[in-house]
């Protein structure tokens, strides 16, 4: 098993590869597939996208380090990388309100440490 934590050039990459809206989407069909994951087959129906640019996307998740691959059969199984994405989100928020849990007031539009 690798070491979870991720750097500042980690972090740019996962997060350029999700500012695209079809990556995005298909990370998020990943994430709620679980661990079962999805074959690219079942994700581009589930998303409408063409195979070749679903492909694509898939490419630049997996070398973002959001997604696994791993091939079954004559299938790819793609899951999100849970361990990365909670290593992502404990990378944006070290520096929240001074490393302790925040509190975001919806109302005010203001953070509550």
């Amino acid at each position: 098993m690798t070491d979870p934590a991720i750097d500042e050039p980690a972090t740019l990459k996962a997060l350029t590869a999700l500012a695209q809206p079809q990556r995005l989407r298909a990370f998020r069909a990943l994430v709620g597939a679980g661990p079962d994951g999805m074959t690219p087959g079942a994700l581009s129906e589930h998303l409408g996208l063409a195979p070749s640019a679903l492909s694509f996307h898939l490419k630049e998740l997996a070398n973002a380090g959001l997604a696994d691959v791993e091939p079954r059969g004559r299938n790819l199984i793609y899951r999100a990388s849970f361990e990365r994405m909670n290593a992502l989100l404990a990378y944006l928020a070290a520096h929240c309100c001074r490393g302790q849990g925040c509190e975001v007031d919806a109302m005010a539009s203001r953070r509550r440490c």
